[in-house]
Formats: C-alpha cells, sequence, structure tokens
C-alpha cells in the first residue's frame, strides 16, 4: 500500500519566500540572468542588460527645424520693418526642408510665412535672424558617449525610437528565463482531447505558461504525467537536463495518496517548504534540485494564485526587474468575508463605483471555481491573524482592471439569467460608456444589495400570490424609502427541467413527489414561483424529495439533472434545451431590472437603457427559446 504524506510544515508566505531566495543565492541562482544580443526590432519588452549609450549624436549635424531659407544670421541685421532686405538665391539664402542639413557658412533659418518674394531670384525679409534661430544643433537631443537608457530597462516603443536614433541596431537584452512545466495527473488530458466521462482537461499549464510568457519568461510544457511515481521522478530528471531557471509541477502537491511530487524533488534534492499558510493555494512545495522546483496544487485558482505570489517575482528577479507593485485601491465588502485566523487569504472581487465609493463583491470561492479568475476585477487581500472582514468593512484591493473600468462598471446583482450575457455583449459593442458585472444572489438578495447601496441594478422575477403580479409589490417591502424606476428586460418561459425522454413520466407539480428535485436558493425568484404552485395545490415542501437540494442557476440546475444527481428541478426553457433535456412549460413570467432613479441619468445606465431598447437587441434576444422581448425595455413602474 502507498504509504500516504503529510505536510512537513505549514509556513508563513514571507517565511517561504526567504527560505527560496535564501536556496537561490546558496546555488548562485538569485541575480538577473546574463545578456544576448536582440535585434532592435524585436527588441519590445525585453530587459537592458548594460547602460546604453549613444553611439551616434541625433542629430548628428546642424539641420533646419523649420521650411525656410537657411542663411548668415549677420547678413541680416539691417532688416527693418520699414527698410526690406533684399537676399539673393543661392548666395545670402538657400531652400531648405525641416530636417535639411544647414549649407556651407548658414547658421540660421528663416520661416518660409516671413519671407516675400520680389522676383524669382530675389527674397525680401523684415527681420533680422539671431544665430541657430530654428536650427537644431549636432547633439542637441542626444551626444555620443552619453547615457540614454539605464541597465535594467525594459523597452518600450519610444526607446526603440531613441535607440535606432542614435546608432543602435541591437541590444543587449537580459536573456528570457526558462521555465520547464510539468502537468501531473492520470485522470487529465490535453486540452485540444474531448474529455471523457472520468477526465478532465488539463489547463492550468496554459495558465501557468501564459503568466510567464507575459512576465517576460519562456516556457516548455512537457507531456501529461500520469500518476506514477517512477515516471515523475524520470520527467523531473529530464527537465533538470534542460538546465531551465525554473521547474513547476502542476499537481501531486497535497496530501494524498497519488502526490508524489514531494518525494520525487527529495530524491534529487531538498524539500525547503510542504505548505504555506496561504488560502487558497495551501500545499505549495518549494524544493531545490540544483534548480528551483515549486510543486503547485491543482486547483485552477490555487494555481494561478502560486503563479502569482511565487514563479513572477522570480522571473522579474531573473530579468533585474523589481518586484511588480499593482494598482492598489481600498474597497468595501458587500459580504462578510470569513478569513482562516493563521493564513493569508487572497479572495477574488468584482469591483463598481457606487454613490462614490469602490464596492468589492466577492465571487464564488473554491480553488476549482476558475471563472472567479474569469470575472475578477481585483484580487482582496485579508492578512493572517484576521478572521475576515464584516460586510461594509475595509478592502485592500489589486487591480487587475483599470480605474477608469471600474469607474464606468454597471454593477446587476440579482436573479440570474443567462441573456444578461447577451445583454453584456450587445452594450459592449454599442456603447464605451458601460462595462456590465452581473452577480447572481437571487432577486430578493438583488433588492437586498440596492437597499445597501451595493449595486445599480437589480434583476428580479418574484410573483406575488395577493396581487398576482411580478416585482412591484416587493418594491414596496424591500424599496419602500428608495424611488425605483421598474424596467422590463424579458418575458420568459418557466417550467420542470427533465431527463431527455422523461423516464419517470413526471406530467406535473403532482409528480414531484416520487422525483429527486434540484430547488433553487432561498430568495430566488424561481423557488418563490415554486413555493406558491406547491401552495396551491396543497403540496408541503417537505413532501418533495430533495427540496432542500439547493443550485444558484438555472443553469446549475439544469447540469444537476443531466448528471443525475436529481430527476427534475424548475427552471427556463433555454437552460433545459442548453443541457439537451427535456422541459414541460408551467407558466411565463416577467423579469424586470429594479433601477433607483439617483442612478438613472448616470451615463452606464443610460447606455444600459439604450440597448435594452435597440432593435437589434431586441431581436435577438426575442429570438431565444423561451423568451419574449416585445414589452422589453418598456419602463413598468
Amino acid at each position: 500500500m502507498t504509504k500516504r504524506k503529510i505536510y512537513l510544515e505549514d509556513i508563513p508566505l514571507d517565511e517561504a519566500r526567504a527560505k527560496l531566495q535564501a536556496a537561490l543565492l546558496g546555488a548562485e541562482r538569485a541575480g538577473p540572468l546574463e545578456g544576448e544580443l536582440v535585434p532592435l526590432a524585436d527588441a519590445l519588452g525585453r530587459v537592458t542588460a548594460e547602460p546604453l549609450r549613444v553611439r551616434r549624436s541625433s542629430p548628428h549635424f546642424h539641420c533646419a527645424a523649420m521650411d525656410g531659407y537657411a542663411v548668415d544670421a549677420a547678413a541680416t541685421v539691417s532688416a527693418r520693418e520699414t527698410q526690406a532686405l533684399a537676399l539673393r538665391l543661392g548666395q545670402d539664402a538657400y531652400p531648405v526642408n525641416t530636417g535639411d542639413a544647414l549649407p556651407e557658412g548658414c547658421n540660421a533659418v528663416i520661416m518660409i510665412e516671413n519671407v516675400n518674394e520680389a522676383d524669382e531670384e530675389t527674397l525680401l525679409i523684415y527681420a533680422a535672424v539671431a544665430p541657430w534661430q530654428h536650427v537644431r544643433l549636432m547633439g542637441e537631443d542626444m551626444v555620443t558617449t552619453e547615457t540614454v537608457l539605464q541597465v535594467n530597462h525594459q523597452l518600450r516603443p519610444v526607446d526603440l525610437g531613441a535607440l535606432a536614433g542614435c546608432g543602435h541596431q541591437r541590444v543587449l537584452a537580459r536573456r528570457r528565463p526558462r521555465v520547464v512545466i510539468i502537468p501531473t495527473g492520470s485522470e487529465l488530458v490535453p486540452f485540444e482531447q474531448e474529455p471523457g466521462r472520468g477526465q478532465l482537461t488539463e489547463y492550468n499549464s496554459l495558465i501557468l505558461s501564459a503568466q510567464i510568457r507575459e512576465a517576460g519568461g519562456e516556457t516548455q510544457v512537457t507531456d501529461i504525467v500520469g500518476d506514477d511515481a517512477e515516471r515523475l521522478r524520470e520527467a523531473l530528471a529530464d527537465a533538470l537536463t534542460q538546465e531551465p531557471e525554473l521547474i513547476l509541477v502542476l499537481s501531486g502537491s497535497s496530501a494524498g495518496a497519488h502526490d508524489y511530487t514531494a518525494a520525487a524533488i527529495k530524491s534529487m534534492g531538498e524539500v525547503l517548504v510542504h505548505g504555506i499558510a496561504v488560502r487558497p493555494g495551501h500545499p505549495v512545495i518549494i524544493g531545490m534540485a540544483a534548480t528551483p522546483v515549486i510543486g503547485v496544487p491543482g486547483y485552477p485558482v490555487s494555481a494561478a494564485l502560486t503563479g502569482e505570489l511565487l514563479a513572477l517575482p522570480l522571473i522579474r528577479a531573473w530579468l533585474g526587474l523589481t518586484p511588480d507593485e499593482p494598482a492598489t485601491i481600498a474597497a468595501v465588502s458587500t459580504r462578510k468575508i470569513a478569513s482562516p485566523i493563521g493564513d493569508d487569504d487572497f479572495v477574488r472581487v468584482a469591483l463598481a463605483q457606487i454613490d462614490g465609493r469602490i464596492q468589492a463583491t466577492p465571487l464564488q470561492r473554491g480553488a476549482g471555481v476558475i471563472t472567479s479568475l474569469v470575472r475578477a476585477d481585483g484580487l482582496a487581500h485579508i492578512p493572517r491573524f484576521h478572521e475576515g472582514v464584516d460586510r461594509g468593512g475595509k478592502l485592500s484591493v489589486s487591480l487587475y482592471q483599470p480605474l477608469s473600468a471600474i469607474e464606468r462598471t454597471l454593477m446587476i446583482m440579482g436573479s440570474h439569467d443567462p441573456m444578461l450575457d447577451l445583454l453584456a455583449t450587445r452594450l459592449r459593442l454599442r456603447s464605451a460608456a458601460a462595462r456590465l458585472v452581473s452577480v447572481n444572489v437571487g432577486s430578493i438578495g438583488g433588492l437586498v444589495a440596492l437597499r445597501r447601496g451595493e449595486a445599480h441594478v437589480a434583476g428580479c422575477h418574484l410573483f406575488d400570490p395577493e396581487s398576482a403580479s411580478y416585482n412591484a409589490p416587493y418594491l414596496e417591502r424591500y424599496l419602500r424609502d428608495e424611488p425605483v424606476a421598474l424596467v422590463t428586460f424579458a418575458q420568459r418561459e418557466q417550467g420542470l427541467i427533465l431527463p431527455a425522454g422523461n423516464p419517470l413520466d413526471i406530467k406535473g407539480i403532482a409528480d414531484l413527489r416520487r422525483a429527486r428535485y434540484i430547488n433553487r436558493q432561498r430568495g430566488a425568484g424561481t423557488r418563490v414561483l415554486f413555493d406558491y404552485l406547491l401552495q396551491q395545490r396543497d403540496i408541503a415542501p417537505a413532501e418533495i424529495p430533495g427540496y432542500a437540494h439547493e443550485e444558484v442557476t438555472h443553469l446549475a440546475v439544469a447540469a444537476a439533472v443531466a448528471d443525475g444527481i436529481g430527476d427534475c428541478g424548475m427552471g427556463l426553457r433555454s437552460a433545459a434545451e442548453a443541457m439537451g433535456l427535456d422541459f414541460i412549460g408551467l407558466t411565463w413570467e416577467r423579469f424586470d431590472l429594479a433601477i433607483p432613479r439617483r442612478h438613472l441619468e448616470t451615463a452606464p445606465v443610460q447606455a444600459l437603457l439604450e440597448t435594452l431598447n435597440d432593435a437589434d437587441f431586441k431581436r435577438e434576444l426575442g429570438a431565444q427559446s423561451g423568451y419574449r422581448s416585445d414589452q422589453t425595455g418598456q419602463v413598468v413602474t
């Protein structure tokens, strides 16, 4: 039986970095890499390995700074506004264009607009010119031997022009750090291959490779290594023969029976760290086997964070660059965030400016939720020995987006609707004034977010049994003191989502007593409607098997049914069809957008309203299965 491994230690992030740095210094691998000659046309983004000095003065001759006539300034001293001075072309004055070398004996240029032609050979001027007037002197910009760019400078487009202008054709740039990435796991298949049941697409190598290349390094990704200790040792030994600056072993860093990374590193060198007090990314391994080796956790959020915290600082150091310091802002958390007290906790957040404050909404947590990487506007850091942050508490957030993008973000919280993505696309194509971000918290959660000032817009589809109407009664209940406009987004068809072929022969709500039901979360409009339908039929929730099983989106309900976790759920026709499932329509409902009137005149909301009323958008929305758009954009109240 394979012996299960345990963490050797669990140390703070700063201590782990210090151990790695000490090992690099001991192996003489900590400093910047040597230089290599790079053609100037290929040098954008590269880092200089030496000070770059001017090889040729710029300009390397006295040249005209204006279109006009080159002259000897001393010959113009008698020119007066009341007494013109005649100059003979080819003898006293010579035509020049901007950039032309000055003719011999000339030291000034008269602008063409300050000259009158007496005839084809004679010019008249009415003011003297000073020596070197309208002339760029030799070396005015750069003089031979002076330093134009310092060592360890990352080359920008303007730098390339300056180097070309002072005589460089090639530049000595730091060699790109080389990184070998070894993905491991018997369940993994390359992203080019369609995975079967029980197989997972390997994409962590894509994420980490892109991170490293963006930072200035080079990567080589090996074939996937299965869960085999000997094969992993062979792959690590082969990587070491290539003498890279860094090796990343993906997965196999935890404490499972098939986690062999620590043993493989130890067989060829030393394990310095196994376990860092960081969430997510706890089971990181750091080792030295002549080359630094980092064992990266397998979950994508943990892998990406490990790259940001450990790999990228090494790349910058090897390039001679200072540690990257992303723009950081103070934001207010819209949710309570609980954090392990002994760990540095990193939370990805969506950001928007609402009522003059930057609001940070934590995205779905979990080391495997890759969508949190895609949707994150920033990374909040909750330091060790803090138990978390209360709602309304301050967060320090490193930005992934420019602050200007955050300031024009339109935050929609509330019910989930797949067509909000279509709205976001149309909005982006139509206008640069708004960027739509949608966070799913349920219909009631969206109204509560409006009341707290945490969103600009709330999506809701709440049926009120007493008035037999949608949404407006709930505004009275949750936003009594907030003037709100209610704008229709779409009419949607709700019904029962069933496995293909409907094997249990479900015909309606009453049949759910004999099916495993997938419910929506408390506060979701679909759940409110379902509870109403149960009440109409005098069915208690306890009679529905699976009533307590909750999912937070229509697509998640459909996925649970498709995977056999449940036999039925309630949701949108579009969600059922997306998963190839059967659907029994029960009712059409109105999905509205609640917008506080204080936001109505802002540029992002105006752009939203214009998009809702755009004929092309309404036509595309109405063409979706289970949607009607004839009332889209209308103000309900």
